[in-house]
């Protein structure tokens, strides 16, 4: 990984020099990815200049609910998530692990590297909890880490929070405190559009450095704060986090588990829109000659069938039990595997659920057996 340096030297950019900034990070063999809209969902895909950002527009969130909409101003950062993370880039979703009768050996050689615009802070603490699973292990996998080695990330600190955001409470946001390069801070107080920026490392410091800029002064720098002091004030939801293993591992038998299943689909678009989900399957192919194979890697889901079966059948055959393993690994036994909370309170799981089932809700009532929380923020 870049060095980290001392970030007390911060800048400001104009909105109009935003195309200077992206281009240095391209002339240094950088494939820019970033948000763009694209049928009606801000997505992250592959920009060439600022012109590509979703400029003017905004997302409303809620359970099972997302749309776009015009702001009244220019934001290039405007919006909190869409539906993608940058999990696809890192982590694809079908990858080929080996081919007979090829020198390569898989998906090992991706490209030329990533530069990911726009990442907020909870999906910087999401990136840093795949590292963990993928790199830290006593296997690390060689897909995961060609592609992140020499990933250039660009955070954006959060000026909105859409309803169903809580990273506050997962302690992921929404102010970007590191892994990153770059971090930017969008400024549009009094008719100005500027962008403090900040370096995290040297890479980042030395792109910085060839872009117009000028000193941030205090004005600056607390104008910078208060951006993201509202939106951690504005959080559309909240997770009370105090003693969440030990309250998920005591309740395995709560009847909770009953109501959600219910309501779950078990379609797994949950799984399939988190940022640090990493179940995967792996498959076997043969030609019709029989004179080469392949095998592929594809995501899977724990709410799926087959991604418990052993011998005889599934282990987690109902609802109620697929719903309940996913809960408890997401805030309780990811823990003990990987020394940290799975869930980075980005909100995606409760929006793109189609009948909006939410997990801060569904904690929240095996804590509190008092009543249904249904409805409460």
């Amino acid at each position: 990984m870049e060095p980290i340096i001392d970030r007390g030297d911060q800048r400001m950019i104009a909105r109009t020099d935003m195309d200077e900034l992206l281009g240095a990070i391209a002339r240094r063999g950088f494939r820019l990815i970033g948000p763009t809209l694209r049928d009606g969902a801000i997505i992250y895909d592959d920009i060439t200049s600022a012109a590509d950002l979703p400029a003017g527009w905004t997302d409303e969130q809620d359970g099972g609910h997302y749309r776009v909409h015009r702001r009244d101003d220019e934001a290039l950062f405007g919006y909190a998530v869409g539906p993608q993370s940058w999990k696809r880039y890192l982590f694809p979703a079908t990858s080929l692990l080996w081919r007979s009768g090829q020198e390569a050996g898989g998906d090992a050689a991706a490209g030329p590297p990533m530069a990911f615009i726009g990442v907020r802070a909870c999906e910087l603490r999401a990136i840093a909890i795949q590292d963990r699973v993928f790199l830290e292990g006593q296997q690390v996998d060689p897909v995961y880490a060609s592609r992140r080695a020499g990933a250039f990330l660009v955070a954006v600190n959060c000026g909105t929070a859409a309803g169903t955001c809580f990273c506050v409470s997962m302690q992921a946001g929404p102010k970007a405190e590191s892994g990153f390069d770059l971090a930017l801070t969008e400024l549009m107080d009094g008719g100005r559009h500027e962008f403090l920026v900040e370096a995290g490392t040297s890479r980042g410091a030395d792109v910085l450095a060839e872009v117009a800029s000028r000193a941030a002064d205090g004005a600056d720098t607390r104008a910078a704060a208060q951006v993201t002091e509202r939106t951690a004030a504005s959080m559309g939801r909240q997770l009370d986090t105090r003693g969440i293993k030990d309250l998920l591992y005591d309740n395995l038998d709560h009847p909770r588990w009953d109501d959600v299943a219910s309501r779950c689909l078990t379609c797994g678009n949950c799984t399939m829109v988190c940022p640090t989900c990493f179940c995967f399957s792996i498959t076997d192919v043969n030609d019709l000659t029989g004179t080469e194979a392949e095998q592929r890697r594809s995501w899977d889901s724990c709410f799926t069938m087959d991604h418990s079966y052993v011998h005889g059948g599934p282990v987690r055959a109902s609802s109620r039990s697929r719903y309940r393993q996913w809960m408890t690994h997401k805030l309780a036994t990811w823990i003990d595997q990987f020394g940290t909370s799975g869930c980075v309170g980005c909100g995606r799981c409760i929006t793109w659920c189609p009948v909006g089932i939410d997990i801060t809700e569904e904690a929240a009532a095996i804590r509190d057996p008092g009543g249904d929380t249904r409805g409460d923020t």
